[in-house]
């Protein structure tokens, strides 16, 4: 105890911050687990590629777009709720938002699922506000206008899917 009051104070935060609780590390590592399951479950045989559940979902037209926006739009909201830093939830919602922007465009969109894991991101990012410390306080109201429009925009996608439908099968 006595040595912790001889320190400076940069030297004392730097030490509490590795004394994280059992808590959060568990948090994490449940985190993890489905991370690697929707992003790194599978290893392509003679290579070091990785993919998971994820992008095979993404395979399936519409469904499993959204599926897997639902996913990792539910994973964002685990992560944001122990207060990582606006910054951090912003980045997070890029990467979700991405994923399932780019990933809904046909051919290219299966294609970019494979190499562009919005969760692993994401992971990356909630680690280093976690273990590194290097982020603080809480994005939530943020996170919820991001959340906001990426509803709208989802609505939106659907209008216009079913727009494009009616327009198609209208030509025969």
């Amino acid at each position: 105890m006595f040595f912790f009051i001889l320190m400076q104070p940069e030297q004392l935060i730097s030490v509490l911050r590795c004394m994280k609780p059992k808590q959060t590390d568990d948090k994490l590592r449940r985190i993890e687990k489905l991370v690697k399951l929707l992003d790194e479950q599978f290893r392509l045989p003679g290579t070091n590629f990785h993919f998971g559940v994820d992008p095979i979902l993404n395979l399936i037209p519409v469904a499993g777009d959204v599926s897997g926006f639902l996913i990792s739009g539910a994973l964002l909201l685990t992560m944001a709720r122990h207060g990582v830093s606006r910054k951090v939830v912003i980045l997070m919602a890029l990467n979700v938002f991405l994923d399932f922007v780019i990933g809904g465009i046909p051919i290219i969109g299966q294609i970019f699922d494979f190499f562009f894991k919005a969760n692993k991101r994401n992971l990356s990012l909630l680690r280093k506000h976690y273990i590194e410390g290097k982020y603080s306080g809480s994005g939530k109201d943020v996170l919820i206008i991001l959340g906001l429009i990426l509803i709208i925009f989802f609505i939106l996608s659907i209008y216009l899917l079913v727009k494009l439908f009616q327009w198609f099968f209208g030509l025969f």
